[in-house]
């Protein structure tokens, strides 16, 4: 046990690496981290973008995720996906779709190599919400764009909606899991098909990592300053908690504000979302030169 804590410890060391010792946000990263990101390209024929998945439980704000990862790319506010302002515990997003940030405009419009789907949300029961399956034929490519998630079936072979012959480009580069810092446990079934999914992935060598989302609605001390991010104790706990119950090493697990009131894009907000963009970037550029 002490061992654990203790590697746990150097984890969240790395994880606010970035961060100077008062807790304070290195800006001068924002723009070589943007730049970053912006200028990627993967260097594998057929493989036109960098795939990322997101899947978790209903509500942290996955589809405000992908909204506030559009804002960062094209530094202006977006809304790319549709996203539930009020609290539910059914899955807003019902339907398999691919989010891309466009660039430029007219006839010089073009997109930025990093694509984005998200998962119908994994809910109590067996029939509710998206089917652990399902995630794992999306992980393989076999999910086509526009099908709609049917919590009473599982999507199998000669349905409508499954790619037989998923190239490359379908497939899954890096797989996210979107969690709230501000819910209760994660319920003990949901938890249990979340990890079935991460076994899956890493059977298939994907690579991983976590948001943690609504950190300022969790603790007062980031609701007043979200650059306090790194020393609130209750979000290192939160994060701590959840690394020990779905095996996802803490310094790959990113807090993150998404934009939800802001009509103006702000540095600490961005800064976070570009932490966890760039990560995710250098492990899906790792596993498409490696496995595709």
């Amino acid at each position: 046990m002490k061992r654990q804590q203790h590697l746990l410890e150097s984890q969240y060391t790395v994880v606010t690496e970035r961060f100077n010792v008062s807790g304070v946000v290195k800006y001068k990263d924002k723009q070589k981290d943007l730049q970053y990101v912006q200028q990627y390209q993967p260097q594998k024929e057929g493989i036109r973008y960098l795939r990322v998945l997101l899947y978790g439980p209903v509500g942290p704000g996955k589809s405000s995720f992908i909204n506030s990862a559009s804002n960062v790319f094209q530094e202006q506010m977006t809304i790319p996906a549709f996203a539930n302002a009020t609290a539910s515990n059914k899955s807003f997003t019902r339907v398999y779709e691919t989010h891309k940030f466009s660039k430029g405009r007219g006839s010089s419009k073009t997109f930025f190599p990093v694509a984005f789907n998200e998962i119908m949300g994994l809910e109590e029961g067996e029939d509710r919400g998206v089917h652990a399956d399902d995630i794992k034929l999306a992980l393989e490519g076999h999910v086509m764009e526009g099908y709609t998630f049917n919590p009473a079936s599982p999507l199998i072979k000669n349905n409508i909606g499954y790619n037989r012959t998923p190239s490359a480009d379908d497939k899954v580069h890096v797989l996210v899991c979107v969690v709230s810092a501000n819910a209760p446990e994660i319920n003990p079934s949901v938890l249990k098909k979340m990890k079935s999914i991460r076994e899956t992935a890493t059977d298939l060598r994907i690579p991983q990592i976590a948001i943690m989302t609504h950190i300022d609605d969790a603790c007062g001390e980031i609701q007043k300053d979200l650059q306090n991010v790194y020393k609130s104790k209750y979000l290192r706990k939160k994060m701590k908690d959840f690394s020990a119950d779905m095996g996802i090493p803490l310094n790959c697990i990113f807090p993150v504000k998404n934009y939800s009131e802001e009509i103006d894009l702000k540095d600490d907000v961005d800064f976070l979302i570009l932490s966890a963009l760039k990560k995710m970037v250098d492990f899906g550029d790792n596993f498409i030169e490696k496995h595709c």
